[in-house]
């Protein structure tokens, strides 16, 4: 009895060990698995990324062929350690540093010693690096840009670190991964995915061919093609026309909200932060604290709109019912809060919505304004009201944009202001600035864009997005396809946008009238205060206009944005004129407007004594 309880035990212990063996191995096999024996090594495929296409099927990026050479600790044997690292063009200390890393990661695994080697470089060093043991090349490929431009649209790929590689057992030590932009937005996409051969290994280490026949290996699989929607000769030619300065333009299609142009001033040639100079090179721009090249300010500056904000106001009064297209206000050269005069430049007298709008009066949107407010029996309900309208075109929100970065801007609301100051203390005098796109009001230039496609639209718009067309037909996420409706009834459209057209005709954009193109647009000068040692002081204006056409089937809506350029029309007007007619024509024939533009720069207004951080939404500084 106790002989056949022993053989039972044994053969049941037997039995719970094949089972789980086989569970391991059959069920539950993982790559990883395999990479925790020692005896079976892996070889890595890298596949090329996905090429990045524009709306018109121009490559923008495509790849070219790198090479790393890798390491795994455990396989090396002693060697002239200054040989080798003449042939790599390292110090002996990084070699020493980078060998450290490579044991702290894995003994077995291989890791990148010199990473992106050049064709050249790799010519040279590949006939040698059978006498280092432990040691290989890896090829890769590295970006190969077909373009200066759009470097904080396309992004940048780098490699990835030890944060990366907790987060996603994807990669490995020395692969690539998407940072910014395209890059980082469809990195999943845009990789592929790696092949991967076993190879097994015998007590001596040596290789004796592929692990399990190979029926474990895989093939690279490419990564897809992504086209989007920036026209790369608009991108281009906006860049050469920022030169010298700063600030933010971005163009929106409003039949779809698929994005033409998103411009940074200033920026760097994106093929800076490809190869082995890509460190050094990144550190430069990034500790660039006053240009600040690789912040993107067409999505993430939060200025204040100035003038082109009064088209909201004007809608929102339409749609509030307290004014019609015929309503009329004095200005007195300006407005009264009080005693106090704000003032204005429109020339003074009876306005109505018309010349309000062409003129730019601050008097009748400050009078509209208020007139909102007035029609609540609480300054708390006119607010909401406000708040509602105005969040209706994507204002004080991300929009959703399929850029993996952005800022939300600012609309005011009630408790903001009872914050502030104080719970019934504050009345619509009290934030009057806001109805000429002052005060606490901050909206990034790709709000500004949606807005102006909303109004082209007669009250509805598409999310702004960058994505056209993924791999084969791919479809597009669904939200970049649904109309966004405003609060705003489509009728109260066409009096704004009369006023709009009538500032190229009559108005303060008089003077940049595009032959044959018929334009609705308006523009904006934002007051510029910062603190210099303690003091507030007033710097020269930011010039902003904003703009769509053609008047009728508009396919271009624009929004520029020029820091201390002035007034709008001077240097955001014409950058805006220049833009449209080349989108919309193909070519210029205001060639000696447009000679000024490229040659003219505000490094002079730049270089002005500065002190404090800019881009505040508090202040009316950006």
């Amino acid at each position: 009895m106790r002989r056949l309880l022993l053989s039972s035990i044994i053969i049941i212990i037997g039995i719970t060990f094949i089972s789980r063996l086989s569970y391991l191995q059959l069920l539950r096999f993982s790559p990883n698995q395999i990479l925790e024996d020692p005896a079976i090594k892996a070889v890595y495929d890298y596949p090329e990324r996905g090429y990045i296409y524009d709306r018109n099927g121009k490559l923008m990026v495509g790849n070219q062929p790198a090479y790393d050479v890798m390491v795994i600790p455990r396989e090396t044997k002693p060697l002239d350690t200054l040989e080798f690292c003449q042939l790599l063009g390292i110090t002996k200390e990084k070699f020493i540093e980078q060998l450290k890393k490579a044991r702290i990661y894995s003994p077995r695994l291989p890791s990148v010693v010199v990473p992106q080697l050049s064709k050249e470089d790799y010519a040279g060093l590949q006939e040698k690096m059978r006498k280092y043991q432990g040691f290989y090349i890896q090829k890769r490929s590295l970006r190969d840009y077909k373009t200066n431009s759009a470097a904080n649209v396309l992004g940048y790929i780098s490699e990835v670190n030890e944060a990366d590689l907790r987060a996603n057992p994807y990669y490995r030590a020395g692969e690539l991964k998407g940072r910014t932009g395209i890059e980082k937005q469809y990195e999943e996409l845009l990789r592929g995915r790696k092949g991967v051969k076993y190879i097994q290994k015998d007590r001596f280490n040596r290789d004796i061919g592929p692990y399990k026949e190979g029926k474990l290996d895989t093939l690279p699989k490419l990564g897809k093609e992504v086209h989007i929607t920036i026209d790369k000769d608009l991108q281009e030619y906006g860049e050469l026309l920022m030169h010298g300065k700063r600030g933010g333009i971005v163009a929106i299609e409003p039949s779809t909200g698929e994005i033409l142009a998103l411009i940074s001033g200033p920026t760097y040639d994106p093929s800076l932060l490809v190869g082995r100079e890509r460190s050094k090179n990144y550190s430069k721009l990034h500790y660039d604290s006053v240009a600040r090249p690789t912040w993107d300010r067409s999505i993430l500056a939060e200025p204040s709109p100035g003038s082109p904000f009064k088209t909201l106001n004007a809608l929102v009064g339409l749609e509030e019912g307290v004014i019609d297209e015929h309503t009329k206000f004095t200005c007195y050269n300006g407005f009264y809060v009080g005693r106090q005069k704000k003032g204005c430049h429109c020339g003074g007298g009876v306005r109505d919505m018309n010349s309000g709008i062409y003129k730019s009066c601050n008097a009748y949107f400050a009078g509209t304004f208020r007139k909102i407010y007035g029609k609540y029996a609480t300054t708390d309900e006119g607010m909401d009201a406000w708040e509602k309208h105005m969040k209706s075109f994507g204002l004080g929100n991300y929009l959703g944009v399929d850029l993996p970065t952005g800022r939300p801007g600012r609309i005011p609301n009630k408790e903001f202001y009872d914050k502030w100051y104080g719970d019934n203390r504050w009345g619509s005098s009290t934030i009057i600035s806001n109805s000429i796109g002052q005060g606490e009001v901050a909206i990034t230039p790709i709000q500004l864009a949606n807005v102006m496609a909303a109004i082209s639209n007669r009250g509805f718009y598409y999310t702004p997005h960058i994505i056209k067309e993924i791999g084969n037909g791919l479809t597009i996420d669904e939200n970049f396809t649904e109309k966004k409706y405003t609060t705003i009834s489509p009728e109260h459209f066409e009096p704004v946008i009369e006023g709009m057209a009538n500032v190229y005709r009559v108005g303060t954009a008089r003077y940049l009238n595009i032959p044959g193109i018929e334009i609705a647009g308006k523009t904006g000068t934002v007051e510029n205060f910062t603190k210099i040692d303690g003091e507030r002081v007033q710097l020269t204006d930011h010039s902003v206009f904003t703009a769509f056409a053609p008047l009728k089937r508009p396919k271009i809506a624009i929004a520029v944005y020029i820091e201390n350029g002035y007034y709008g029309a001077r240097y955001a007007g014409h950058i805006a004129s220049l833009m449209i007619e080349k989108y919309v024509n193909g070519e210029i024939t205001r060639t000696d407007l447009e000679k000024r533009m490229l040659e003219k720069t505000l490094e002079h207004e730049y270089a002005k004594p500065f002190s404090g951080e800019p881009f505040k939404i508090n202040e009316y500084v950006w």
